[in-house]
């Protein structure tokens, strides 16, 4: 539980989805505040099963990689989009990241304690991008701190992306 439970926290990819997911949330504001952080977690279990059940994804450190990019793009851009449209594009990131999770579950000696581990985690780093967000939206200039924040975002986006590309 308790290794899996710190894995988004030291992997840069996976802590800056599920931030950014939160962040981009308080951007868009009610529903989709509430939705993403559903919607990511549920996905991303069942592309955690999906892996599980021996499925093929291939691109998966790719896929998690662009995750980072295009949600730190929509938070840079203040991207609003329509309730499906935002639920899709956090479901489909979350199948890559629950994918390359699953494939880590069978070496898990409780498999039950690995998976709440990391939808726990996930959720919790949900709530602090929508931390950051709310902060972000009190500042006195929040369309600069959105660029910064999303843009940082981005960039860490594009190393992953140069990364999972060389390996």
């Amino acid at each position: 539980f308790f290794s899996v439970f710190a894995h988004p926290f030291i992997g840069g990819d996976h802590l800056l989805a599920m931030v950014a997911v939160g962040v981009w949330g308080a951007i868009l504001g009610r529903p989709l505040i509430f939705i993403l952080p559903v919607v990511f977690p549920i996905v991303m279990a069942a592309g955690g099963t999906f892996a599980m059940a021996g499925g093929a994804l291939p691109g998966t450190e790719i896929g998690i990689a662009l995750s980072v990019l295009v949600l730190g793009g929509l938070i840079a851009a203040q991207r609003s989009l329509p309730i499906a449209a935002a639920a899709a594009i956090v479901g489909g990131f979350a199948i890559f990241h629950g994918f390359a999770h699953g494939q880590e579950l069978p070496l898990a000696a409780a498999p039950v304690a690995y998976s709440v581990g990391f939808v726990l985690a996930t959720g919790l780093l949900h709530l602090a991008g929508i931390g950051i967000g709310w902060l972000i939206e009190s500042a006195q200039s929040p369309q600069r701190l959105h660029r910064a924040v999303g843009g940082a975002i981005v960039l860490s986006g594009l190393y992953f992306l140069f990364r999972g590309v060389l390996a």
